[in-house]
């Protein structure tokens, strides 16, 4: 977290007619992209101070947290922030581009202080060391966080510093569990613009297509749709590619009858969204492929509609009834999984995670808790069929998995995912509306 906002612009207005510059975009140099008083796209200054004001509410007196530095004092509103930027340097921004420098540290983002990143190892040694709590999660010592200056902190120069720091991490992540209002707004958008894309990728798909050109497509579709990346690297399973869980290779050409699984997500200012969906290459399903598709579209809506806090329900609960209800599926097509082979083979992952900034959000956040209205996870059952003796010949080498982002409400669900066809007539429908180009 950075921030905190002024709408004051006494740097421009210094600078006369010329516009001002910062490293990275402000509503004063991105109107198109931010509104007024909002320090990232959708999210404004009010919202990162209630933010900071949260964390530091809820660590002991005399704290300091180093992270885009913030102090605990005496000060009216309990804390002080200081910001350690790169300074203004004309022949540098040259080369690579506008820095926001000291001054405007303090303007644009509201910091109480603001000062070269060049002393940061020098004044933070002083800062720590007048709190008895210091909060900075590190994994290795680095350039920005020397294990001699580390040490340091603690005035203990032959000690582990980072068994005696306190972690950060636990207290950020309960902040992240719960979305507010303008972040599920955002992964609103997220999840509408990826489902676009997955309309617009059914109608490219084809026997002719390779894997990594039904990537393209997507890529494209969600950039083009304002998503500034993807949010990871995507999974375009053709056939029994899909049984691989985690397949990136995405090189392999696409064949008439199969099904193709694509697990996808556009990344929109900062918040990930995260859906797979499953349609075949020729637009068509075939009688065994509907079967299987019918046994984990029934478990994903279902599932779904746990989703509220009025339910009580944990993720590891949610999990056990799509287990149960694949289960009863399979036995409805009278497939007998081997002992165990259900969690181990036919569907080894989980139902879902948590979602947010993150594509597995909160990772320290047990899916044993009781879900929360604001909370944000995914729902994905799949069923992946081996090639083996003891399935159906016909159910073997098909993979399926049906993934939605769902935030929790109080008594209904709401779906961001819900613009990505997943019913198997919408599907064909997007599909018989192919797009041919070369």
């Amino acid at each position: 977290m950075t921030a905190g906002f002024s709408t004051s612009t006494k740097v421009e207005r210094a600078r006369g007619p010329v516009a001002a510059q910062y490293g990275q975009p402000t509503w004063m140099t991105h109107p198109h992209l931010m509104k007024e008083g909002e320090i990232t796209p959708g999210l404004s200054a009010q919202e990162f101070e209630l933010r900071r004001t949260l964390l530091m509410q809820s660590l002991p007196k005399g704290s300091i947290v180093i992270s885009t530095s913030h102090q605990k004092n005496d000060s009216p509103k309990g804390y002080k922030m200081t910001m350690f930027v790169a300074p203004k340097n004309a022949n540098i921004e040259m080369w690579e581009g506008a820095r926001t420098g000291i001054e405007a540290a303090k303007e644009v983002f509201g910091a109480d202080e603001a000062i070269d990143a060049n002393l940061f190892r020098y004044r933070i040694i002083d800062m720590a060391s007048r709190h008895e709590n210091v909060y900075f999660d590190y994994p290795s010592p680095s350039m920005f966080m020397p294990m001699d200056i580390a040490k340091k902190l603690h005035n203990k120069p032959d000690s582990d510093a980072m068994a005696t720091t306190k972690s950060l991490s636990p207290q950020i992540q309960e902040m992240r569990v719960v979305k507010s209002e303008a972040e599920i707004k955002i992964m609103r958008q997220a999840g509408e613009i990826s489902g676009k894309a997955f309309i617009e990728t059914m109608k490219f798909t084809n026997p002719k297509r390779l894997e990594h050109q039904v990537y393209a497509r997507f890529d494209y579709e969600c950039r083009m749709r304002g998503s500034q990346m993807m949010a990871y690297v995507p999974v375009v399973a053709g056939g029994s590619n899909a049984l691989t869980m985690h397949y990136v290779n995405n090189d392999q050409p696409l064949h008439d009858g199969d099904l193709l699984l694509m697990d996808a997500g556009g990344e929109l200012n900062g918040y990930a969204s995260d859906i797979t969906r499953t349609w075949p290459v020729n637009g068509k399903f075939t009688e065994a492929q509907k079967d299987l598709y019918g046994v984990v579209l029934h478990a994903n809506k279902e599932c779904i509609k746990l989703c509220t806090e009025e339910h009580g329900l944990t993720l590891n609960q949610i999990h056990d009834v799509s287990m149960r209800l694949t289960k009863e599926g399979l036995a409805r097509l009278g497939i007998k999984p081997l002992p165990h082979d259900v969690d181990r083979r036919l569907y080894p992952h989980h139902v879902g995670h948590y979602l947010g900034m993150d594509v597995h959000d909160t990772g320290d956040i047990s899916r044993s808790r009781p879900l929360r209205e604001g909370m944000v996870i995914t729902i994905e059952p799949g069923l992946y069929i081996p090639r083996d003796a003891a399935y159906p010949e016909k159910y073997q080498g098909i993979g399926i998995r049906i993934e939605d982002n769902v935030v929790i409400g109080k008594t209904v669900p709401h779906v961001l995912s819900v613009t990505a066809p997943k019913e198997i007539v919408d599907i064909e429908y997007c599909c018989a509306s192919s797009v041919e180009s070369d």
